[in-house]
């Protein structure tokens, strides 16, 4: 009786340890920045991205969020929505290349946007809100670089950008996709109702091989577990026999 229990208890510990690899895996995949809807039509207009930042370090509080508008491909129209406990900086910049709109001609656009005087506690996050009031019709993605600052010092540079072919980098910078307009709304909500809950493509791509890792090792676990239970049943069958 020691011997069979002592086979399902490890077994049971396996199968733990595999289910906590499921949750690892997934929190590692998508603990960097995003930006939520994961896209918009080109040239959606009156919308809002909101950018997520998660805290991945466990001593340390993220107290400055700084997150990057390209000047490039400009958004027009700016407003940062308040967040309680936090104080927010815009900076705009002289577009090089004045955008025409039914308003008028544009010649400046936000550039930056920067968060602080808020925390976010170690297995935490925050959602930043920001609206917009025309999006660029002549790109097909916008990179937010982001740069994430701690109690401690440390700076994240949430800067990178996937090249074609490439994996996801260590650090990348939330991206918004620009599709084809919608014919019936004319661009201005994003393509589908799921991507305003969605992560991005990139993050999306990760947590699911993350998952599909962690779901193989419960599958193991479990048959594990069923084997342990089959060879305890087998012995007591064995033992209940007559000479």
């Amino acid at each position: 009786m020691s011997t069979a229990r002592t086979t399902l208890r490890r077994a049971g510990a396996a199968t733990a340890l595999a289910a906590v690899g499921v949750l690892a895996a997934a929190g590692v995949a998508s603990a960097h920045v995003t930006v939520h809807p994961e896209s918009y039509a080109k040239g959606a207009t009156d919308g809002v991205l909101t950018f997520r930042v998660p805290n991945e370090e466990d001593t340390a509080s993220t107290t400055k969020v700084q997150v990057y508008l390209p000047t490039d491909h400009p958004v027009l129209g700016v407003l940062v929505s308040p967040r309680d406990g936090w104080s927010a900086k815009v900076t705009t910049t002289k577009l090089k290349k004045p955008v025409k709109t039914d308003d008028g001609t544009i010649t400046e656009a936000v550039s930056e946007i920067t968060w602080t005087g808020g925390r976010i506690g170690a297995g935490q996050f925050e959602d930043f809100d920001v609206a917009f009031g025309q999006l660029p019709d002549d790109t097909g993605q916008l990179a937010f670089k982001t740069l994430q600052t701690y109690s401690d010092g440390k700076t994240v540079r949430w800067i990178e950008q996937a090249t074609s072919g490439d994996d996801e980098p260590e650090n990348p910078a939330p991206v918004l996709k620009l599709t084809a307009k919608d014919a019936d709304t004319g661009g201005s909500v994003p393509v589908t109702a799921k991507s305003a809950v969605s992560e991005t493509p990139s993050a999306s791509r990760s947590d699911s091989t993350a998952r599909g890792i962690g779901v193989a090792g419960l599958v193991v676990g479990v048959l594990g577990l069923a084997a342990a239970v089959f060879a305890v049943v087998r012995g007591r069958s064995a033992g209940a026999r007559p000479e």
